[in-house]
């Protein structure tokens, strides 16, 4: 039977098949190896992908079009069908004779007739796909800054719905679209920046590593299929419902760069941002439900499928949650094939070719705050790899680099969970952000397939800017989609969603009505009605905080009297792996933060609890924990339980009191008194509530005495401590306007620093919400942190009673700084701001001008180290010329070059108030540096910073003139100029 009647007599399978997953992957993947091979036309392939088109529907074009193309397009159609599909797709279906070397010579013919730039990007084009999925943002950085792209061409690239497969093709459309050139310049960009070669193996490797790579494959890429973070509430194909997170090197806040977009995945094993060369271990650490394991099942996923990290041969995951269940003394070997996949080969050949090619291997740990384990260089020392030890010493060891040196390792952690110890020996630290606006939108698009759906939720976030700063944890957005329903019917007596506490609510509601959907409609009372499952999930929640214990036995589960009913709720989940190589069932909570929420749910409503409770639960958090301290677990604290106590890693265990506390104050908090009133007494309640206010007035007293003197001629300012935004979180919970003022009025300090404190949009509004209530003006500092836009309107609330806003560093956008800028026009006390390194053009400059115009006391704008140009640098003279207060004004690091120089001088040529301008680094020549001199004979200017330009002599005779007539300047700085 010819090619062509196989595809007729085989059509709707074929369409079936390529259809199957309802993604559009299939199909582009054919499409890619058909143009390569010259089988179609750029027009064909613009005729069949058509946008907004169905996958169903363009294959049957594709099938069409082939089929009028002739036998020998239908045999190659079906090769690339067999080459794409996977093997279960391919049962049942015939592809005839289509054999690989028939297409190799095929494709060689082809690359000999098309020699040009942008027919080589056709006939590559399945490679070219491939390799650009992880190279995205360097190949666009290129094509802008060679002027082949504008920004708008990126912008269509990036766009949050795309895959990175399909970005790669839509990038790779749009330098066929641009011509020649821009064909040159990628082709160029790969050759450059091609990957060092991978360490490659002298011989092939033994067939047996090849069966066992293979298998190990299978393996990692089953394990990862489904998003596991948040499993058994519904099967999530990672594939569909992955968004990339935020991910920035923890030292970018130091380096004096401009940012230029979040790291993608293959940056957690790549080259950017080492620090240390000798050292192996790459750790990504993140908050409680920032993404960090569903980022390393994504590595798990894309490796197992080719489709990155090809330096490494094999990869081994490893939990750490399922190490800590682990007893026994293990060797090296054992604990790879136990743990990761058994071998069906010679074990002791594969283990020795792990052994001889280190730089070929690569570990990853997700969850080491979940390990009962500190580490301090007292340590054993462990370097033979056959030889058993303790789990936790052969972990300790193969990241410290004693056990396996050369092997990469990548850890995922909270960050307070790895001390000094440990980050000595690291290669690199990467911080996971969570979702940036874009891509809380993606989430929740992809989430929600009915596009109506999806609109009407994010409509209903984008008017809670509460919960749209809650979202960009990608747990919450995940709790947010999930009750959708509940969502969307707020506003109909029901108060929306405000806190953290309030989501947690949410889902809750959501799991008890989804098991009474056979009865009526819960009522205010749903709390009782399901009071005895809370509380048996919640003594066994708090009873695995104690004692650092997140995975449970069936023996657990029923000394806390959880019954299959409890079970079925939803809550808990089987923990598969351990279920799966023990003879007995493994549950855990569906996310850490579920267990937290449980066990505050047992400390508001168990009536019996010990008066003590919530004291010494707020009392743990202020130890801090030393290298090697261990101390009794909280179930001692809170708990009577007979038997011996269990000892917990205080570094590991305080988030999660304190999440646990959080819940505790938002429990607490009178807007659910009436819900919590049926299940426990009012006096019992607002027992417990005066004790968390207590509680959080004393912590932030203890905060407030640790204030030093202010040196003389500074002011007094504040640099917070561990813990004061935790505190400062528990008020926002509580929801008590008078909590908040009574606390802040207890504070007097002119300068609030709040630097590296890991504050996000969810941090923003608990400050804003507890600031606002200050007495006195302050200077609020968020230098090195990731507010973003979403955080800045979060802090929108405490503007009028900050004199300065220091937000260095913090991935900020025009967009936010036009909702800062219209709120502090409002704010008569707002007269200084810094945003040094943020992500600013020239489109907010004319929001800046506004700001001058409008503000006639305004002191200091700093605008270093953005991406503003000549054209933002005229907008900016235009609020310069009639602002009559300035007094500093910084653009360093900018591109603003001679006009924008000429621009501001103009401006500020009678300006009686400047006293510090800084252009540094902008590219201003000698015509920049002459329209500057007269501002020198400016009675009022003090300093004149213009070092790392390109001023030649001229430009330096006309500043040297001015001074010889000025007596008021201080410093002029034009060091690293062009004599």
């Amino acid at each position: 039977m010819s090619a062509r009647q196989l595809v007729l007599r085989q059509r709707a399978e074929l369409l079936r098949a390529l259809c199957c997953g309802g993604s559009s992957e299939g199909l582009e993947s054919v499409l890619d190896l058909l143009l390569s091979w010259g089988m179609l036309f750029w027009e064909d392939y613009q005729n069949v992908r058509v946008p907004g088109r169905t996958p169903c529907a363009n294959t049957r074009v594709l099938l069409d079009l082939v089929y009028t193309k002739g036998d020998e397009t239908c045999r190659l159609l079906l090769a690339a069908f067999k080459q794409v599909l996977p093997e279960a797709q391919r049962a049942g279906l015939s592809f005839g004779n289509c054999q690989t070397a028939d297409i190799e010579n095929t494709r060689d013919d082809t690359k000999e007739l098309h020699g040009t730039a942008i027919q080589t990007l056709q006939t590559d084009r399945p490679g070219l796909v491939r390799r650009l999925r992880d190279r995205i943002e360097g190949a666009l950085e290129v094509l802008l800054h060679t002027g082949s792209f504008t920004p708008s061409d990126c912008d269509e690239v990036h766009l949050p719905l795309y895959t990175p497969s399909q970005q790669a093709r839509r990038l790779l459309d749009q330098v066929r679209s641009k011509g020649e050139p821009a064909a040159k310049v990628l082709l160029q960009y790969f050759q450059q920046t091609e990957d060092h070669p991978s360490p490659s193996i002298q011989e092939a490797p033994p067939k047996e590593c090849l069966s066992y790579q293979k298998k190990l494959r299978s393996t990692v890429s089953a394990q990862s299929h489904f998003l596991s973070t948040y499993g058994g509430t519904s099967s999530l194909s990672l594939e569909d419902i992955y968004t990339e997170v935020q991910l920035e090197l923890a030292q970018g806040g130091s380096e004096a760069q401009p940012q230029t977009g979040a790291l993608g995945l293959e940056d957690v094993v790549g080259l950017v941002g080492t620090l240390n060369q000798e050292a192996d271990t790459v750790l990504v650490s993140g908050e409680a439900g920032s993404g960090k394991s569903t980022l390393l099942q994504r590595l798990h996923l894309l490796w197992a499928r080719g489709a990155a990290l090809h330096d490494f041969f094999l990869l081994f995951p490893f939990s750490c949650r399922r190490l800590s269940s682990e007893q026994r003394e293990l060797s090296l070997r054992e604990l790879l094939f136990l743990h990761c996949c058994w071998p069906d080969g010679d074990q002791d050949r594969i283990f020795q070719f792990i052994l001889d090619h280190p730089h070929l291997i690569l570990f990853t740990f997700d969850g080491l705050d979940e390990l009962m384990q500190s580490f301090s260089d007292s340590e054993q020392r462990h370097c033979c790899p056959t030889q058993c030890a303790p789990v936790p010493t052969l972990l300790f060891n193969l990241l410290q680099g004693s056990l396996m040196k050369g092997v990469r390792k990548v850890v995922t952690s909270r960050p307070e969970a790895v001390g000094p110890t440990l980050k000595r020996y690291l290669r690199k630290e990467l911080l996971l952000k969570g979702f940036s606006p874009g891509g809380i939108d993606c989430f929740v698009r992809k989430h929600h397939r009915d596009p109506t759906v999806a609109t009407r939720v994010l409509e209903s976030l984008r008017s809670n800017t509460a919960l749209l700063g809650l979202c960009h944890i990608p747990v919450f957005c995940w709790i947010v989609s999930k009750c959708y329903k509940e969502l969307l019917g707020c506003g109909e007596g029901e108060a929306s969603p405000q806190t953290i506490t309030d989501v947690y609510l949410m889902i809750l509601q959501h799991f008890f009505q989804r098991r009474a959907s056979q009865r009526n409609t819960m009522g205010i009372g749903w709390v009782q009605e399901h009071q005895d499952t809370a509380l048996h999930l919640g003594q066994l929640a708090m009873e695995g905080l104690g004692a650092s214990c997140y995975v449970f036995t069936g023996t657990e589960l029923q000394k806390c009297a959880v019954t299959e009913e409890d079970i079925c709720m939803g809550f808990l989940i089987r923990s598969k792996d351990l279920s799966s190589s023990t003879n007995c069932k493994h549950y855990e909570f569906l996310h850490i933060t579920m267990q937290c929420f449980f066990a505050a749910l047992y400390i508001v409503l168990n009536n019996n609890l010990d008066r003590s409770t919530i004291p010494k639960l707020f009392q743990l958090q202020d130890r801090q924990p030393q290298p090697g301290f261990h101390r009794m677990c909280l179930g001692h604290c809170l708990i009577q339980q007979e038997g011996a106590l269990k000892e917990a890693n205080t570094a590991a265990e305080t988030p999660n009191l304190q999440i646990t506390a959080t819940f505790v104050s938002g429990l607490l908090s009178q807007r659910h008194r009436s819900l919590l009133l049926l299940s426990c007494p009012g006096p019992t309640l607002d027992r417990k509530s005066k004790q968390v206010v207590t509680c959080l007035s004393k912590g932030m007293q203890k905060h407030f005495k640790s204030i030093p003197r202010p040196v003389e001629g500074e002011k007094k300012s504040m640099h917070a401590m561990p813990g004061f935004v935790w505190l400062i979180k528990c008020i926002h919970e509580m929801q008590d306007s008078r909590i908040a003022r009574d606390t802040m009025a207890k504070l007097e300090v002119e300068h609030l620093k709040l630097t590296y404190c890991n504050i996000g949009p969810v941090e923003c509004t608990a400050l804003a919400y507890v600031l606002q209530h200050l007495r006195n003006p302050v200077g609020l500092q968020l230098d090195y942190n990731y507010v973003g836009d979403v955080g800045v309107e979060q802090l929108l609330p405490c503007l009028h009673v900050c004199h300065s806003v220091y937000l260095r560093h913090n991935n900020i956008s025009d967009e936010g700084i036009r909702k800062l800028i219209e709120k502090g026009i409002q704010c008569e006390r707002f007269q200084k701001i810094a945003l040094f390194n943020n992500k600013l053009t020239d489109a907010c400059t004319e929001c800046f001008a506004h700001l001058l115009k409008m503000k006639q006391n305004f002191l200091s704008l700093r605008l270093g180290n953005n991406n503003i140009t000549a054209a933002g640098a005229g907008q900016l003279a235009e609020g310069l010329r009639f602002n009559r207060s300035l007094q500093f004004l910084g653009l360093w690091g900018n591109k603003i070059g001679d006009k924008g120089a000429e621009a501001i001088a103009n401006a500020l040529k009678d300006s009686q108030t400047l006293v510090w301008l800084s252009l540094v680094d902008n590219g201003v020549g000698s015509a920049g540096a002459c329209a500057l001199a007269p501002l020198i004979r400016n009675s009022t200017l003090e300093e004149l910073w213009l070092t790392k330009n390109c001023i030649t002599r001229t430009g330096v005779e006309c500043l040297i003139l001015a001074l010889e007539s000025n007596t008021s300047v201080k410093a002029v700085w034009y060091v690293n100029i062009m004599l």
